[in-house]
């Protein structure tokens, strides 16, 4: 009877040893399943050329990782414009997710009609276009994103009829707890706020900052990837006389 039960334990030992590395590997691979390749996404022989164009400036590697965006994810990307963002999330999250792609009504001709077109090409099969004002991005049926980015188009909403408040309440309540928002955008110099958001489509970082924070998100990051220190922050974005310094932070819905 002894060696038997010494017999038993051992299988069962066996057999939980087993279990145990089955485990493992399966929680390896969810983990490279949830990690893409941002390397391999943006050197993606589908890409257009006028989107590998904009990675010269975007350094798009270092921003999707910054992102932290996962296979699976509900993303919400705000201002899409010509959906230059919303593609390389919509590779990021892949066919078990979701972007959704808000634009304003007013979005002028050339970045609709190039979203437009956008939308018919493959990878933006996942992606639901939305044409909502800022300040009310989403239907009420969506919530529980994981993610919101909104990229270098913050500083036009200090222009638009926008309430920027409002907007942000609304980003935070369409998040879920622990849920991410990612802001890229010009800098403006020390003193401008959030004044010359038309004449040089930048902002001050740190009025930018106490704006979003207002709605309950709390700073967890800082992305240094694209500053330029050497920038004057003098001149319009869309006119440069020289490199655009521009600040990327994370906040995080608390839990």
């Amino acid at each position: 009877m002894i060696g038997l039960r010494r017999g038993a334990r051992a299988r069962i030992s066996v057999c939980m040893l087993a279990c145990v590395a089955l485990l493992a590997v399966a929680a390896a691979a969810a983990v490279a399943q949830g990690a893409p390749d941002y390397a391999a996404i943006v050197a993606a022989p589908d890409r257009s050329d006028a989107d590998r164009e904009i990675d010269k400036r975007r350094d798009p590697v270092k921003l999707l990782a910054f992102t932290g965006v996962r296979a699976g994810m509900k993303v919400l990307d705000m201002g899409a414009g010509g959906g230059y963002s919303t593609e390389l999330m919509a590779r990021a999250v892949g066919a078990g997710g979701v972007v959704y792609a808000q634009n304003a009504a007013d979005l002028v001709a050339r970045p609709k009609e190039r979203f437009e077109a956008r939308m018919k090409t493959p990878p933006m099969t996942k992606v639901v276009a939305l044409v909502r004002p800022f300040d009310d991005p989403l239907p009420a049926d969506v919530r529980d994103l994981d993610l919101i980015t909104f990229f270098f188009f913050y500083h036009d909403t200090t222009y638009m009829e926008v309430d920027r408040a409002e907007m942000n309440r609304k980003l935070y309540a369409a998040l879920k707890p622990g849920g991410v928002l990612v802001i890229a955008d010009h800098s403006a110099r020390p003193g401008d706020g959030a004044t010359v958001g038309k004449t040089f489509h930048r902002i001050e970082e740190g009025v930018l900052r106490r704006e979003v924070e207002a709605a309950g998100f709390k700073l967890v990051a800082e992305g240094d990837f694209l500053r330029h220190p050497e920038d004057a922050r003098d001149f319009s974005v869309n006119r440069p006389t020289g490199p655009v310094d521009e600040f990327v932070l994370k906040f995080r819905k608390p839990d």
